[in-house]
Formats: structure tokens, sequence, C-alpha cells
């Protein structure tokens, strides 16, 4: 079966947006801006990143299915927690050394988080989709009220996270391409305009709350932590969508960059960590912006390009395939 482009266009974009996003992070500071755009991308790239995982999760509960599971996203855990831990120290990051292995570096919460969100489904799956939804929901809300869950196992990210996996899951084909509207794609253009104008205006957004990294309390709302995290839910999910109702469905030459975000994923904390750590990237204008936006463009091509997933596919997908390909090509033009 021809592989549905639309997803691949939208992994390509959302996948770029965060490496873009980690890339102006540290400067967002000094922009009015620049930290609402930040914030603005943040509000749906990786609940919609998420929810497409969950749209292709197959829900099995069978033991090699946990197995190849587990390889796929436990191990490479591992193996980028100790690479990454050793680079840290090379370019003198300060919190370079872990507590311990379940303290994820960087990105790799989503390895952990995506491990545990398969495993969830083999119990919500048996539920009935809304049901289930809600449940996921209100367990993310009450999560926030336990300071010993936060970064550790990533179980923060993890519960708080789930219900974009789980919605991702139970929506289907034909759902996904009815934001395709011009009705629900007008709707969505306002959606995002309000909340770019919203975000700019109103007074600064703590970004923490959409990283749900943290319990309400180290985000200093005790109490009233639920309203803003459910208003989060809220926000996340028509941003998202409206979002996606703008990802084109035809074929680009570059759609099937889309196939390969994982290895951009894991990969591109790499040069943005060196990238932070020699202070490199500042925008003082418009041209440092289209600047970064080029930045960003390259480091996505370069490291889902070929020789990047030859050289790097032993590490992530445990696998030798592309590297023995290459050299059978090799032997038989000689």
């Amino acid at each position: 079966m021809e592989r549905n482009a639309f997803f691949d266009n939208a992994r390509l974009l959302l996948i770029t947006l965060v490496v873009f996003g980690h890339i102006i992070q540290p400067i967002t500071f000094d922009s009015k801006s620049l930290a609402t755009l930040y914030t603005w991308i943040y509000t749906f790239h990786m609940p919609a990143f998420i929810m497409i995982a969950g749209y292709f999760a197959k829900g099995s509960s069978d033991s090699k299915y946990l197995f190849t599971l587990a390889k796929k996203l436990l191990i490479p855990y591992v193996i980028f927690q100790v690479v990454y831990t050793g680079y840290y120290f090379l370019i003198d990051k300060k919190d370079w050394l872990i507590d311990s292995i379940f303290y994820p570096h960087w990105s790799l919460w989503f390895l952990f988080s995506l491990f545990c969100w398969h495993m969830l489904l083999i119990l919500y799956k048996h539920v009935r989709p809304v049901v289930g939804i809600v449940i996921a929901i209100i367990i993310g809300v009450t999560i926030g009220y336990f300071d010993s869950i936060g970064h550790m196992f990533s179980l923060s990210r993890t519960f708080v996270f789930f219900p974009y996996f789980l919605i991702g899951y139970w929506i289907s084909e034909q759902q996904m391409m009815a934001l395709k509207r011009v009705p629900i794609k007008i709707a969505s253009l306002v959606v995002m305009t309000v909340f770019a104008v919203a975000i700019y205006y109103l007074p600064d957004v703590n970004t923490d709350w959409l990283l749900a990294s943290k319990s309400y309390g180290a985000l200093g709302v005790e109490w009233g932590g639920s309203v803003f995290r459910f208003t989060v839910y809220m926000t996340s999910l028509l941003m998202a969508f409206s979002v996606l109702a703008w990802i084109p469905k035809r074929r680009f030459s570059f759609t099937k960059l889309g196939e390969r975000t994982l290895y951009v994923y894991l990969l591109h904390g790499f040069i943005v960590q060196y990238l932070r750590q020699e202070d490199i990237i500042q925008v003082t204008n418009i041209f440092d912006f289209i600047g970064v936006i080029a930045i960003t463009i390259i480091i996505v091509f370069l490291l889902s390009s070929k020789f990047f997933m030859t050289v790097t596919e032993p590490m992530i997908e445990l696998s030798t395939r592309r590297w023995n390909n290459f050299k059978n090509r090799n032997r038989d033009a000689y």
C-alpha cells in the first residue's frame, strides 16, 4: 500500500519545528517576538507529533510485539543516554552527569514515554474511546499534584501527554482528512491567529506548562494547577488540529524525509547543544532570523540523509542493513 503523504509531510514539518524550537529557546528571553513564536510552536508541535505516533500504534500485546518494541525504543534510549553523557562532558556542559539512567537526557524522554504509551494502550484499547480519553485527561490533570512525579522515568510527561497519543490511536484516517474541509481550514486560521495574538499580548506564559515535566508545586501554582493544565489540553488540541488542517496531502520530493524523523529527533541534540554551548545563535534582525530557519532546514535534511542514516543505523535501529546494502552495491560495481 502507498504511504499517505499527509502523515509524512506532517512529521517532517513537526520535526523541523522541534529542531527550530530547540535552536531558538536560549534567545527567546531577549525578544518578545521570538518568545511568542516559541510558545506558539510549543502549544501544538509535540501534541500533534504524539497524536501521529498514536495513530500508527498497533496496540498489540503479544510477547513478540512487546520485545520488538523494547528493542526499538528502550535499547536506543540507553545507548543515547550514555552517548549524550559523554558528549556533554566533551563540550563542557554543566549538567553532563545524570543521577541515573532513568533521568532522560535532552529529548530522550520521548523514547521512554513512547514505550510506556504502548504499554498503557494494552489496557486502554479495551475501553470505549471517549471514556478512555476522559480518564487519561483526568489522570494527566491529577498527576500534577504529586511533587514526586516529575522528570525521573519521564513519568510526568508520560501521563500528561498520553491523552494525545490515545486520541491519535482512535482517530480514523477519514476523520483526519475531514480537517481539509474549507470551513474547518478557515476556522483553523482564526484559531492560530487568535492564540498568536493572545500569547503576544497576555502576560508572559511559563512554557514549562507546555513541557509537562513538572508538578504544579514546582510551577508555583499549587491548587489551581488543574485549571491551567486543562486549559493547556484544550489549547493544544485546537492548535494541533488547526495546524494539521493545513498539511498538504500531495507528495513532494522531500516528503520521504518524513519517514526518517526518529533520526533527526535523536541526533539533532548534538548539533543544537554545541550551538548553545558556544553561544553561536543570535537574532538581532530579519536576516539573522532567516539564517536560523536555513540552519534548521540544513540540520533536518542533513540528519535524514542516507549517509547519516547508514552511519547511525546501528545505534538507532540496532541494524546494519543499510551499511550491508551499501557494501553490496559497491562490490557489485566492481
